[in-house]
């Protein structure tokens, strides 16, 4: 089945324990491209996607992803498409990879910059609001971050980069770790006076339907997750469930060790139905049978099923 993008060249390997590479497109467009067969673990292509869409949805400036057709002619006649593997270097997977956007190659793109920059940086405000996707998904990793300047610009741009371990990576799990999900120095978050610094995320994110959730995770190909439809389903449902706490996850951060919010002047949120939102993330109900349906189908039980849970009252 083709996706109608497909790699056309090789450019070079990227750094991280994915071993993504770097590749030109079809659509002329250069791509970091993560494989089926990379070491961390096949379900990273699917938590990319997921992730990376929801981020969309959120308003946070994360790279476009798509399907990507890799060709076995293109994985054998270039030598440095390989994987290492344990103590073995494999070729490539062939078929069906993700290929999430690389800025323009003319452009500057950093992984640091020094915290006397900051002021250069024309969305440091997204950092919090990033806070809102990496806790509501349960980000295991920490977050990773480049700030890119285009060819004229005087400015820089942080670019949110590699969703991989939202969902816990392959366990698709939840662990609320406090210091999960987070960026490693605290000056990107001076900024947060209050709840406001995490709108308009936060707010989109807690009054999410079930079909908004789904937008996000129809398009990615089954064999990323090992076609495990009622897996997706039970994910989907915990996310949906999940929306509740985010607020007491990032308040657990900012009453962590950590000190990362100084400047917030606003007292902790009043949460009248903490504990009972608290239980809505161990809640597991048994979930229909839909994920075999066609599109539409599944789409139209997502909207009933969503409809339903707005007439009924809130935890």
């Amino acid at each position: 089945m083709s996706t109608g993008l497909y790699a056309v060249q090789h450019i070079r390997r990227m750094r991280g324990g994915a071993q993504a590479h770097l590749m030109r497109a079809s659509d002329g467009a250069f791509y970091v491209v993560k494989f089926q067969n990379n070491p961390q673990h096949l379900r990273v292509l699917a938590n990319e996607m997921f992730a990376s869409r929801l981020g969309q949805w959120l308003g946070l400036p994360v790279p476009r992803v798509e399907v990507i057709e890799v060709s076995d002619w293109l994985i054998t006649h270039t030598q440095d498409l390989r994987v290492e593997v344990s103590v073995s270097v494999v070729p490539c997977s062939s078929d069906r990879q993700l290929a999430s956007l690389h800025p323009d190659l003319e452009a500057q793109v950093f992984e640091y910059l020094p915290e006397a920059m900051s002021s250069r940086v024309a969305n440091m405000k997204d950092f919090p609001r990033s806070l809102v996707l990496d806790k509501w998904t349960a980000n295991s990793d920490g977050r990773q971050a480049v700030f890119v300047r285009e060819p004229r610009d005087r400015r820089y741009r942080t670019m949110f980069i590699d969703q991989g371990y939202c969902f816990n990576a392959g366990e698709w799990n939840f662990p609320d770790l406090v210091l999960h999900g987070i960026y490693y120095r605290n000056f990107v978050y001076t900024g947060v006076t209050g709840w406001d610094s995490f709108e308009p995320a936060l707010t989109r994110a807690e009054e999410a339907d079930p079909i908004d959730l789904w937008r996000c995770a129809e398009p990615i190909p089954p064999e990323w997750y090992e076609y495990d439809y009622d897996g997706l389903n039970r994910m989907v449902e915990s996310l949906y469930q999940r929306r509740r706490i985010i607020r007491d996850l990032i308040s657990a951060f900012r009453n962590s060790s950590r000190n990362p919010f100084p400047n917030w002047k606003e007292s902790p949120a009043v949460r009248p139905h903490a504990e009972a939102a608290a239980a809505a993330f161990h809640f597991n109900p048994p979930l229909p049978a839909i994920a075999l349906k066609p599109r539409k189908e599944r789409l139209y039980e997502h909207t009933r099923m969503a409809t339903a849970r707005n007439q009924a009252p809130l935890l």
